[in-house]
């Protein structure tokens, strides 16, 4: 179940970032309404995770898979380029992600 909350957390700090970039500088009322209850779902689904593994861990995939996912938002929605080494970047953030859950025993499962 621990999992099924850090999903819903970064699912929601993806959102709450995507409606940062949607709300031009805090600007827009709704976008901007949009961040703060996105923001809240996730820090409050992060501490469900956080009762059962450890805070870097937690931390590492909420940013990891945060960072990866506004990445393909931006290039979807927003018309964002990554260039070869952003892309190779990504990767790594992904492997690194994957190296803890498949091998690491701080990550709970």
């Amino acid at each position: 179940m621990h999992y099924l909350w850090l999903i819903i957390a970064v699912v929601a700090e993806t959102l709450g970032t995507t409606a940062v970039q949607a709300s031009h500088q805090f600007t827009r009322l709704w976008p901007s309404v949009a961040v703060v209850v996105f923001y809240m779902i996730s820090f409050y689904c992060m501490s469900l995770a956080l009762k059962v593994m450890p805070v870097g861990i937690v931390y590492a995939f909420w940013a990891g898979l945060g960072i990866v996912l506004i990445a393909i938002i931006g290039f979807v929605l927003f018309g964002q380029r990554l260039d070869l080494p952003a892309v190779l970047g990504l990767v790594l953030i992904i492997s690194g992600i994957l190296v803890i859950h498949l091998f690491s025993n701080s990550a709970t499962h």
